[in-house]
C-alpha cells in the first residue's frame, strides 16, 4: 500500500445517496468516522425518493405510544415463518433484533422522525408473530426550504401534477380515501396550508411540505449537512480496489476525473438494484421482462452487482423483485398500482376476459400470480383493471382523480390514445376494443356481480383478509372490497407486472459484510438496501420492508466497521 497512490483518503466510503447510503454515512460519522458519500446521478434520493418512505420496524420504541405491544422475538417469528430457510437465520434475526435499535439511534442522532401506523397491518395475518398494525411507520413531513441550495438537487417530481397540488402523508392519504366529512375537512386544511404559502405559489413552485419518500430523503440530507459530510453528485463508483483479498477503496469519477479513494474502514454499497438494466433482468429474471415497467429510480442499473461480481462476490435472489403492478402514463413516468385494485366495483382481467387472481391481495403476490397465469397461457401481460361509471365517480384510478363521466373530457387525450385507458358504453364493446372475447368479459362480470352484491368472492376470496380491506371502501357493506360493475360506461386501465426495484444483489451476512460465492467474507466490503440480496427473501412481510431493511443493514454495517476501531464519538 505504501507505493500505491491514493487521490483521497477517508474512513468510510459510501456509494449511493438513498435511505441505505445516507443512513450508513450518518451512523459512521456519529461513531467518529470521516465519511464521503458518492452518488452517480445528478440528484440524490434514489428510489427512496420515489417511494412512500414507510419503514417496517418490529418491536420499535414508538409502538407503545399507539398502545401496541410487540417484540423483536415476535418479529423474528413472523419473518422466519414467511422466509423459511431461504435466508440464513442469523441474518434474519439480525434484522428482527436490530431494526428497533437502528430507529432509536437515527431518531436520536439525525432528523429521522417516524411514527407507527396503528392500522397498517402486516401482510400475512395467519403467520405466527403477525401484528395488525404498528410495525409499518410513516415518516414526518419536512420543509424543503430547510435544505437551502441543496434542495435543488433532491429527486422530486415523480407525482407532480398528479391528483393533488399538495403533498400528503400515508395517514392523511388513507383518511382522504375514505371520502367522509373528516376527509373533506382534512383536504380543506391541507389545501389552505398550501395556498397560504404565498411566495411559493407566486413563483409557481411545488409544495414545500415534503412527505413520504422525499421527506425521508430530505431529513437524511439535512443530517448530512449538519455533520458536514460531503456528498458528491454525478460521481459514479466504477471499480472496487482490493489488496490481499480485502477491499481497501474504490475508483470514483468526480468532476470528470477518475479518483482512487482509500477507505480505511470499508466501502458501503447502497446503489440500489438493477431494475433499469434490461440485459441483467433478461439474464436473471423470468420473461417477459425488461426495464420499461419499473417504478425504481433510473440509476438502479446493477452497479453493485457488476463491481461485486468482478471480485468474486456471490449473488442471491436475482430472479426476485419487490413486485407491484404498474402502469406507464403518457409522459413516460411509471407508477405503481397499490391501492386502486382493492376498491369495490372493479376487477382485473386477462387478455381472455377472465379474472385470474385476488385483485386486493398484497401487490407482490398479485404480480407473482400474474406471471404464473401468463406462464399457463392465460395472457395476463398486460392485464386490465376494469371498472364502471360508479367506480369512476368515487375512486381514483391510479393517478386520475375521481369524477363523473363528463370529467373524461378534461383528461389529456393521450390517456386514451396511448391505450392506457379504454372506454366503451357496453362490456362487449370494451372487450372488442381490448381485443378479448366479448362474451367472456360479459360472463366474467356477470358472475362476479352475482356474488359481489352478497359480499362474496367464491373464486378468489377477495376482501376476506384485513389487508384486502385496508385500501377498500369501509362504507360499502358487507364486503368493502366488493361491489357490482353495472353502470355504463365501462373502463379499462392497462397494467403490467412492474416493481418498486429488484431484490437480487450481493450475498451478505448478518453484519452486512459481502460474501464470496463460497460464503467467505470479503473484508472491507459491505452492502445494504437493494444492492444486497434481500433479507426478506422472496417475500414481502409488510409495507416498508424495503426501506426498513435498507436502513437497518446500513446501520449494522457502520457499527461493525467501526466496532474494532473505537474512536471518540461525535457529540
Amino acid at each position: 500500500m505504501s507505493d500505491f497512490h491514493w487521490d483521497l483518503e477517508t474512513d468510510w466510503l459510501v456509494a449511493g445517496a438513498g435511505a441505505a447510503g445516507m443512513t450508513g454515512a450518518i451512523v459512521a460519522h456519529q461513531l467518529g468516522g470521516n465519511v464521503l458519500v458518492v452518488e452517480k446521478e445528478s440528484v440524490y434520493g434514489g428510489t427512496t425518493a420515489k417511494s412512500g418512505g414507510v419503514a417496517w420496524i418490529p418491536g420499535n420504541h414508538r409502538q407503545a405510544d399507539a398502545g401496541i405491544t410487540d417484540s423483536a422475538e415476535e418479529g423474528y417469528a413472523y419473518l422466519r415463518a414467511l422466509i423459511g430457510e431461504d435466508v440464513p437465520q442469523p441474518r434474519v434475526r439480525a434484522y428482527a433484533e436490530r431494526a428497533a435499535e437502528m430507529l432509536r439511534f437515527m431518531m436520536q442522532h439525525s432528523h429521522v422522525d417516524y411514527s407507527p401506523l396503528p392500522s397498517y397491518m402486516d401482510y400475512y395475518e395467519t403467520a405466527p408473530g403477525y401484528k395488525s398494525g404498528g410495525r409499518s411507520m410513516d415518516n414526518a413531513p419536512f420543509n424543503l426550504k430547510a435544505l437551502g441550495a441543496d434542495g435543488q438537487h433532491i429527486r422530486l417530481g415523480h407525482y407532480d401534477d398528479l391528483m393533488l397540488p399538495f403533498n400528503i402523508t400515508v395517514i392523511e392519504g388513507r383518511l382522504l380515501q375514505d371520502m367522509s366529512w373528516r376527509s373533506y375537512l382534512l383536504g380543506a386544511k391541507l389545501l389552505l396550508r398550501y395556498l397560504l404559502d404565498v411566495p411559493a405559489r407566486l413563483r409557481r413552485q411545488r409544495d414545500n411540505r415534503l412527505c413520504l419518500g422525499p421527506a425521508l430523503v430530505a431529513r437524511l440530507r439535512k443530517s448530512l449537512q449538519e455533520r458536514d459530510i460531503p456528498l458528491w453528485l454525478d460521481a459514479p463508483m466504477q471499480q472496487l480496489i482490493t489488496e490481499d483479498g480485502q477491499v481497501v477503496g474504490a475508483s470514483v469519477v468526480h468532476a470528470g476525473v477518475s479518483k482512487r479513494i482509500h477507505a480505511r474502514r470499508g466501502v458501503l454499497l447502497g446503489t440500489g438494484g438493477f431494475s433499469h438494466n434490461a440485459a441483467m433482468r433478461q439474464r436473471f429474471q423470468q420473461a417477459p421482462i425488461g426495464s420499461d415497467w419499473t417504478a425504481a429510480a433510473p440509476g438502479a442499473t446493477g452497479d453493485a452487482v457488476t463491481m461485486g461480481e468482478a471480485i468474486g462476490a456471490g449473488l442471491g435472489f436475482m430472479n426476485c423483485a419487490w413486485w407491484s403492478p404498474s402502469y406507464r402514463i403518457p409522459d413516460g413516468r411509471v407508477l405503481a398500482l397499490i391501492s386502486g385494485k382493492s376498491n369495490p366495483g372493479s376487477i382485473i382481467v386477462n387478455g381472455l376476459g377472465k379474472r385470474f387472481t385476488n385483485e386486493a391481495q398484497p401487490y407482490e403476490d398479485f404480480v407473482k400470480a400474474q406471471y404464473a397465469a401468463n406462464a399457463r397461457g392465460e395472457q395476463t401481460i398486460p392485464c386490465y383493471l376494469v371498472f364502471d361509471a360508479t367506480y369512476r365517480s368515487k375512486y381514483p384510478i391510479g393517478h386520475i382523480k375521481p369524477g363523473k363521466v363528463e370529467a373524461d373530457k378534461t383528461l389529456p387525450p393521450e390517456n386514451f390514445t396511448s391505450g392506457l385507458l379504454t372506454r366503451a358504453n357496453t362490456l362487449e364493446a370494451l372487450a372488442d376494443k381490448l381485443g378479448m372475447p366479448a362474451q367472456a368479459l360479459a360472463n366474467t362480470v356477470a358472475r362476479f356481480n352475482e356474488h359481489a352484491v352478497k359480499g362474496e368472492d367464491p373464486e378468489f376470496g377477495r376482501g376476506e383478509s384485513l389487508h384486502d380491506r385496508y385500501y377498500a371502501d369501509p362504507k360499502v357493506t358487507p364486503n368493502p372490497s366488493l361491489a357490482a360493475l353495472d353502470t355504463p360506461p365501462y373502463y379499462a386501465l392497462r397494467c403490467e407486472p412492474g416493481d418498486l426495484d429488484t431484490k437480487g444483489g450481493l450475498l451478505c451476512d448478518e453484519f452486512a459484510r459481502v460474501l464470496y460465492a463460497d460464503g467467505r467474507v470479503i473484508p472491507g466490503l459491505y452492502a445494504a438496501g437493494n444492492a444486497s440480496a434481500a433479507v426478506m427473501g422472496n417475500t414481502y412481510p409488510g409495507a416498508g420492508a424495503t426501506i426498513g431493511s435498507a436502513m437497518t443493514f446500513a446501520y449494522i454495517a457502520a457499527q461493525h466497521a467501526f466496532a474494532n476501531h473505537p474512536q471518540e464519538q461525535n457529540t
